[in-house]
């Protein structure tokens, strides 16, 4: 296990860290059931990422145990940008097999919070996901954790999302992109209601960063 600081931005904003502390808030009560969340956007730079750690980081400063895990094996930058530890395996690198999740995890300093990253990118994501590997480490981390925060992949770009949707308590859409069009969103959340996870609600998001173009350029169509 690796011990790694948390860089996220905003975190020292009193209107961010209060918006979410609301949304942590609503989020509660949802249910005592809803433990297993992901977060996912219509595309890319919506700040989905962001807001998922911001929530994390939230729910451990309750005293809450919990885990991130970062489900983009595609491109992920969660490792690069956000936690400062030398750690490169993850979660590519548990659902083959090839580590025990233990071995895998980053603790962040000083809290209550740990994270499992994407690890090396995989020649197959949606099949892993799909796979029983994803269902058991889903049922251990819920056994083990008070919440567990994925950030997936943009629904509206690639089917990542909506296949760990199926494993999932509840989804948190973020909207941080003004250029998208309703119908767009009506269409991603369409396909979160076909899944078995229930749709906790849209974030508005518009903190966007110059140095995270062209993050998801590749997959564009």
């Amino acid at each position: 296990m690796s011990v790694a600081t948390l860089e996220v931005a905003g975190k020292d904003n009193y209107y961010v860290e209060e918006a979410i502390k609301v949304l942590r808030t609503n989020i509660q009560f949802s249910g005592n059931d809803v433990k297993v969340i992901m977060f996912t956007s219509c595309g890319e730079n919506e700040g989905k990422t962001t807001v998922a750690l911001h929530v994390a980081k939230s729910f451990s400063e309750l005293g809450k145990k919990v885990l991130f895990i970062d489900a983009d094996m595609r491109k992920s930058m969660v490792a690069a940008r956000n936690a400062r530890t030398r750690m490169t395996k993850g979660l590519s690198e548990v659902l083959t097999k090839q580590e025990n999740i233990s071995d895998c995890l980053v603790k962040i300093e000083n809290s209550t919070l740990m994270m499992l990253l994407a690890g090396t990118v995989p020649p197959n994501p949606v099949e892993l996901l799909n796979g029983k590997s994803f269902d058991s480490l889903i049922a251990a981390t819920r056994s083990n954790f008070d919440y567990v925060i994925i950030d997936t992949p943009p629904l509206g770009i690639i089917v990542d999302a909506a296949v760990v949707a199926n494993k999932c308590d509840g989804c948190v859409l973020v909207i941080g992109d003004k250029r998208n069009k309703i119908k767009r969103e009506k269409e991603v959340i369409a396909m979160i209601r076909k899944t078995d996870c229930k749709l906790l609600g849209a974030v508005r998001n518009y903190s966007r960063s110059s140095t995270d173009r062209g993050y998801y350029k590749k997959y564009k169509k």
